[in-house]
């Protein structure tokens, strides 16, 4: 991966995945607002995207109930779907 897209773009990968492991629960990650998470819809729905840069955004599924904030304060585990640009006409899987 950091011969195709750069070492910026996997070291900044890597701070923002840190950055979430860190936190001791999704919805404390998701007040603290690092890398502006937000829900999905359509193909991602259930999921959050993080932003990793301009236009590249990792996209997590928190495994809980449900997207409550209820549900995610209990949420101390997350699945990373991909990184993908999905910007534009089609989604540019980084990391699939």
């Amino acid at each position: 991966m950091q011969k195709a897209h750069g070492t910026v773009l996997v070291k900044q990968i890597k701070i923002r995945y840190d950055q979430i492991n860190a936190m001791p629960n999704f919805s404390e990650y998701i007040d603290f607002g690092l890398g502006k998470p937000h829900s999905l819809e359509g193909e991602f729905a259930g999921c959050y995207g993080v932003s990793v840069t301009g236009k590249i955004r990792m996209i997590l599924k928190p495994v809980s109930e449900d997207l409550s904030p209820e549900s995610l304060k209990t949420c101390d585990e997350v699945i990373l779907k991909g990184v993908v640009d999905y910007h534009g006409q089609k989604n540019e899987w980084i990391i699939p």
